[in-house]
């Protein structure tokens, strides 16, 4: 689904062409239209947008054999056993963009979203050295950690973070498709555990959050603790959210922390940037993701039901919904390459 989610990003964008198509040997040597039919002759396209006419004749290639000459940048979906194995031979010659977890806790691999922690590049001439590649590994995060720390930022700048306590409620296409959430088991249900989601927000979000020293991150020490459930819904993931300020904050003052946040940044000028980072809304019934997912096109990430917390020392609770595949994953993805192209790392044209 996020193979999917970046040809629908990219089919009209400004700056990047896409030239060529890659996957498993499966599909290698099929027109991608005959790569997406299933056995029965449906066309599993998933995105909501139409997939543009001129990617349905381009033969894919195989992406263990993957020309890179011609190419400036490589986007990539794939599972994290194959991003293990092939994004560093394409790294060697281009930079890729991934929205896999393979690379997400490297040292000198940065964990980018763009206005939260944007220089954190700083890191990519480590890796490169270090690693002898022309190109580079930028992963996402993981599309849950995205809106968390999106919320999270602008708190941590005014106020301080003593610690953070998140519930999740995502959507099944946070699963895709093969090997996804299967109908039976969600409908009419709440599963209350993913794999290893937890873990990997609670590291990801310390890691975002954290400054660079000595060639590494040093990783925002507060507690940040997660329970992370899967619920019925297609797009969008909610998180009840909890934090303990370190100093106190005043609602409005929060709120005005939440509307102002990265308004003057460069990122924000770039194609697909939203035109708020964060949304804040006044009705007590909203966030919700059917109503909120794709405000500002899937950018914006919506704040809701913004309160003080008696338990936690300065405490502030609030309700958020990212939309998981578009912010949340290539979309994101494509705005963090936008970001790296003005930042110098990755040529626009020959």
């Amino acid at each position: 689904m996020a193979g999917q989610q970046f040809l629908a990003t990219l089919a009209d964008h400004p700056w990047f062409e896409v030239t060529v198509l890659a996957a498993s040997a499966r599909s290698a040597g099929k027109t991608y239209l005959d790569a997406l039919r299933s056995p029965g002759g449906a066309v599993q396209w998933f995105c909501t947008e139409p997939l543009a006419e001129k990617f349905m004749g381009m033969v894919v290639q195989s992406a263990t054999d993957l020309n890179l000459d011609a190419l400036d940048v490589v986007f990539t979906a794939l599972e994290s056993d194959a991003a293990r194995e092939l994004e560093p031979l394409y790294a060697r010659q281009v930079p890729v963009i991934s929205t896999a977890s393979a690379f997400r806790y490297e040292e000198d691999v940065p964990i980018l979203v763009p206005t939260v922690n944007t220089e954190h590049d700083a890191l990519l001439q480590r890796q490169q050295a270090g690693r002898g590649w022309k190109g580079f590994i930028v992963p996402i995060p993981n599309c849950t950690t995205t809106g968390l720390v999106i919320t999270l930022k602008p708190l941590q700048e005014r106020f301080g973070l003593q610690s953070v306590i998140m519930t999740s409620l995502q959507a099944c296409s946070g699963a895709g498709r093969t090997g996804g959430v299967l109908g039976l088991d969600i409908i009419d249900n709440i599963i209350p555990f993913i794999p290893k989601e937890e873990e990997k927000v609670q590291t990801e979000t310390k890691k975002i959050l954290g400054q660079v020293q000595d060639g590494k991150v040093e990783p925002l020490p507060v507690g940040v603790s997660c329970t992370c459930t899967r619920v019925p819904v297609l797009e969008g993931h909610t998180e009840a959210v909890f934090v303990s300020l370190r100093r106190p904050a005043s609602l409005e003052e929060v709120k005005e922390a939440f509307r102002t946040f990265a308004q003057n940044r460069p990122e924000m000028r770039l194609p697909s940037a939203p035109q708020h980072m964060i949304t804040l809304r006044e009705d007590p019934f909203r966030p919700q993701p059917r109503l909120d997912r794709d405000t500002e096109e899937g950018m914006s990430t919506v704040v809701g039901r913004l309160r003080e917390d008696s338990v936690l020392p300065n405490g502030i609770k609030y309700v958020l919904v990212s939309h998981n595949t578009k912010m949340g994953a290539a979309k994101g993805a494509v705005w963090v390459a936008e970001v790296l192209a003005e930042r110098g790392w990755i040529r626009r044209g020959k």
